[in-house]
């Protein structure tokens, strides 16, 4: 098998095109195209090219011979889909129409947004002549959540920037960087100065529990403490409690994984990464033993994917437990719960640091008094709705965890953005294929919820430049008046390699891909500094 992919990706197809013998499964019309985790390499008909590689915008593709002792069980993965989906039929099941003709002249279209959607968006629409992107944030720093929501231990995933750098440094492209739309900007001003937003601004918020205590000093968002231990400017400098021997983490999808990791961790493996030293500090001195994630229903329902399941049962030292399976589930049911049971039949080792996967709990309320100091959770059961949905219902019976931090893990949530429809239910702006209206679109969160990875948004911003391209084809975009918003000489480009070189160069010094600048002073500081050439 000479390819093989190693890690969830974004199942958009550009690997799929690029194979000349058609060995990518599985492929654009096939089922589960672009929904499901991974894509996987048919060992009988891959030529060991390497046109999967370039492709690949995340790195997640490699040959059989270079994968280390903790990715060899993707080979079996591999195996597996195609004992289950042979595909022996090669004949080409999709046809990829064609990009849309713009009318003569140029095309100025804003995204508000520097993540992996919004920078996916003017991928796509940088592939045409004359069209001029300009991508806002309002941070000084792009990238999104794959700068600061990837967990630094998983240095290997950030490699998307990598690309994100040649999306940039296309012609046509520009920064306006440290700007925020509804403040510096309004939705007005964006549709002045160009025929059309595209708005990719995420997920900012975490969903709440909705239990007794919740505001307790040591009950904290995920996703606050994911931007912690990153180095987001919002919570860099937050304070975070590490006194205590059991951390509980509600929620079982990858990024309470991540956090699992992050709080058992060596932290001096963690300082060869780009964690924030603030956070890094923090976890040298931290007493967390062992944390426990909680899932309200059982192992085959868990959020998290295969990829993310076989990186956690590859950690050293560091056990990790499996406990509440469901009576009568078959561990070979799927990949997920085969893994699953693989690890609950581990023996513990005697202080080591440990990561237990609880199923069939659910919490009810947090106790203490200024701060937590216990959780009380209840048993569950699982009950099959007439449509197939398998949902859990609380037994009754109560248990307490004694714990001084909980992280809610248990989902995104997007803000309204100003001007803009908003579903409260879905938290997201409602639309067709991306369009909001003509002129006025969505890709990402804020589309179609968070869900997905970071490649994802990749068909994502793909089927949202169709639309916008297809409105401009059809003369249904206004012609701008032209600039006149406050923020028109925001920080750019050169502002923020600047800044990259700076980080890197700090971190070439301690042996780090790089050292970040948490504070939006300092991020503006360095971003001054712009050599000269780059001016």
């Amino acid at each position: 098998m000479p390819y093989v992919v190693t890690r969830s990706c974004c199942a958009d197809a550009s690997c799929v095109l690029a194979c000349p013998v058609n060995c990518i499964h599985p492929a654009p019309g096939e089922p589960g195209f672009a929904t499901a985790e991974m894509l996987y390499v048919d060992p009988r008909t891959c030529v060991d090219c390497g046109a999967c590689t370039t492709a690949c915008p995340v790195d997640a593709l490699k040959p059989h011979t270079a994968l280390g002792a903790a990715e060899l069980p993707f080979l079996e993965l591999n195996a597996a889909y195609y004992k289950e989906n042979p595909h022996s039929d090669r004949t080409p099941m999709y046809v990829v129409p064609p990009r849309p003709g713009l009318p003569t002249g140029e095309l100025s279209v804003a995204v508000v947004g520097a993540g992996p959607a919004g920078l996916f968006a003017a991928d796509e629409l940088l592939r045409h002549p004359g069209v001029r992107v300009t991508v806002h944030d309002r941070l000084p720093t792009p990238y999104g959540l794959a700068r600061a929501g990837v967990a630094p231990d998983h240095q290997d995933t950030k490699q998307v920037t990598r690309l994100f750098r040649t999306i940039e440094s296309q012609p046509g492209f520009s920064y306006r960087l440290g700007v925020e739309v509804g403040t510096d900007l309004t939705h007005a001003d964006l549709l002045r100065e160009h025929h059309a937003v595209i708005y990719a601004v995420g997920a900012a918020t975490d969903r709440r529990l909705g239990i007794a205590g919740e505001e307790l000093r040591g009950s904290v968002s995920a996703t606050d403490f994911v931007a912690w231990y990153n180095g987001h400017p919002d919570r860099a400098h937050d304070e975070h409690d590490l006194d205590t021997e059991r951390a509980v983490v509600i929620g079982n999808g990858n990024v309470a994984l991540d956090v699992a990791r992050i709080l058992t961790a060596d932290p001096e493996t963690l300082a060869r990464t780009d964690i924030s030293d603030r956070a890094l500090s923090a976890l040298r001195r931290s007493k967390v033993r062992e944390v426990v994630l909680l899932g309200r229903r059982g192992p085959a329902q868990a959020a998290f994917t295969v990829p993310e399941l076989i990186a956690l049962r590859a950690l050293k030292d560091v056990d990790v437990r499996v406990e509440g399976w469901p009576e009568g589930l078959d561990p070979d049911a799927t990949e997920k719960t085969r893994l699953l049971a693989q690890l609950a039949a581990r023996t513990p080792v005697e202080g080591r640091r440990r990561i237990v996967l609880r199923f069939l709990t659910g919490p009810v309320r947090l106790v203490g008094e200024a701060s937590v100091r216990a959780l009380e959770t209840t048993a569950t059961t699982l009950r099959t709705d007439e449509d197939g949905t398998v949902r859990a219902v609380p037994t009754g019976s109560t248990q307490t965890l004694e714990t001084g931090l909980v992280l809610r893990s248990v989902g995104y949530r997007a803000r309204p953005v100003p001007g803009l429809p908003f579903d409260e239910d879905t938290a997201t702006v409602p639309h067709e294929g991306g369009r909001v209206t003509p002129g006025v679109y969505v890709a990402g969160w804020i589309k179609r919820g968070p869900t997905g990875f970071i490649g994802t948004n990749k068909t994502c911003a793909q089927e949202t430049v169709a639309s916008l391209l297809a409105d401009a084809a059809a003369g249904r975009l206004t012609q701008p008046a032209g600039a006149t918003g406050p923020a028109t000489d925001a920080p750019g480009l050169a502002a923020w390699r600047a800044i990259d070189d700076a980080e890197r160069a700090a971190g070439e010094a301690q042996g780090r891909p790089r050292v970040k600048f948490t504070d939006t002073e300092s991020l503006h500081r360095a971003g001054r500094a712009v050599p000269a050439a780059r001016r």
